[in-house]
């Protein structure tokens, strides 16, 4: 029996290669003779840069920027063989895990580190960035990303605006005269962790940011600045980023990457995918695992499970996700996600403690999945199609 086990982040506990070695070592536990093909996977939040330098090669650096809160963080960031292409992680220089629950404001918090991060990456002498935007903190529509990078926004005064998403509601103009030369010649790739809108009931600021501590009040003003963001955009930019799939990513980073420094928006979960040259790896498995810290609705919108589970499907090979809990929208997942959903906890359980011992409740999932999968063999139990019937064993 082959198993390919490719989970995602679980987000501040396991990184996607430490998931993959969890799964394994529970699902070995029961079944000491499975072949087992680890393959962590991400869709532009955490693990991104992990995955690509895994599968690649290349090297990991250091750089000192700008956190979301305005103080500073040491962010990571990769360079792939050949030196020509750098991998980064908005999360590491902006992201949600940066800022202290009790502090989490995306009115306020910034994605200027970001920018810094992108700087690096040309310090470096790299010539193609791609620049993963899941994880944020921020809600700022990339503004503070183009700021660090020279770009002026402007309010009626002709003085630049401050940091944080509320102030993209005194932008008033945009001036890309200062921009880093640099930026001309890289292509800039965004990989985006959800195809969500930049605006509306389903844009950034109604979706994540009340997981970024938006209250409602917070949701209405940051969703009037995006739009007013993209107002100015169209009136002076000729481009219309409101509606654009994928724009949302990141509090509206795609949206701004597009519209002030000329990126290419495409799908993280895509891109990390074809790095690791998983389709090809699903030759002759007979079952995929996959996961991420919470399962729910928003994992519709193009997180790494989904798009593993859609590359398996294709193959016609049953996909199961174990998780670290499952939230609202579940059910909505079975027609195009896993099979199968498992949480890794087993019973009532605080999330500091669940979150500290993540690689044993991984393992243990894995080994109670293990044992349902000999009894299924046992059983020879016919597995269903989406229609209700069943496919011969």
């Amino acid at each position: 029996m082959k198993v390919v086990i490719a989970p995602g982040s679980f987000k501040g506990s396991l990184t996607p290669t430490e998931a993959a070695r969890s799964l394994a070592r529970g699902l070995t536990r029961v079944l000491p003779d499975v072949e087992v093909d680890l393959i962590p996977v991400a869709d532009g939040g955490e693990g991104t840069v992990e995955a690509m330098l895994l599968a690649s090669g290349g090297e990991s650096r250091e750089v000192q920027v700008t956190g979301p809160l305005g103080r500073p963080v040491t962010a990571r960031f990769g360079v792939l063989p050949g030196g020509d292409t750098a991998v980064l992680e908005m999360a590491a220089a902006s992201g949600l895990t940066l800022v202290p629950p009790a502090c989490r404001d995306p009115l306020a918090t910034t994605s200027y580190g970001t920018g810094e991060l992108v700087k690096a990456a040309l310090d470096a002498g790299c010539r193609r960035i791609i620049l993963g935007l899941g994880g944020s903190a921020t809600v700022d529509g990339g503004a503070g990303a183009a700021q660090a990078l020279g770009v002026a926004l402007l309010d009626e005064a002709g003085r630049p605006i401050g940091p944080g998403g509320r102030e993209l509601l005194r932008l008033r103009r945009i001036d890309l005269d200062a921009l880093d030369p640099r930026m001309k010649h890289v292509a800039l790739i965004a990989a985006a962790d959800v195809d969500v809108p930049l605006c509306g009931p389903s844009g950034a600021a109604a979706v994540f940011g009340p997981q970024k501590g938006a209250t409602a009040l917070a949701v209405a003003q940051l969703d009037a600045a995006l739009g007013h963001f993209a107002l100015i955009v169209r009136r002076q930019r000729g481009q219309d980023v409101e509606k654009l799939a994928g724009g949302g990513a990141a509090g509206g980073l795609g949206a701004g990457l597009v519209a002030l420094l000329g990126a290419t928006l495409r799908s993280g979960a895509d891109i990390v995918l074809e790095t690791t040259r998983l389709e090809q790896r699903l030759n002759g498995a007979d079952l995929v695992i996959t996961g991420e810290g919470k399962i729910d609705g928003q994992t519709l919108y193009g997180k790494a499970p989904l798009a593993v589970a859609r590359l398996a499907r294709n193959r016609d090979i049953p996909v199961i996700a174990v998780v670290g809990g499952v939230g609202v929208g579940e059910q909505s997942l079975h027609g195009d996600g896993p099979d199968a959903i498992l949480p890794a906890v087993p019973g009532p359980i605080g999330l500091d403690r669940a979150m500290a011992d993540a690689d044993d409740l991984l393992a243990d999932a894995a080994a109670r999945l293990a044992r349902l999968l000999a009894v299924g063999a046992r059983l020879k139990v016919p597995r269903p199609t989406e229609r209700g019937e069943v496919c011969p064993s």
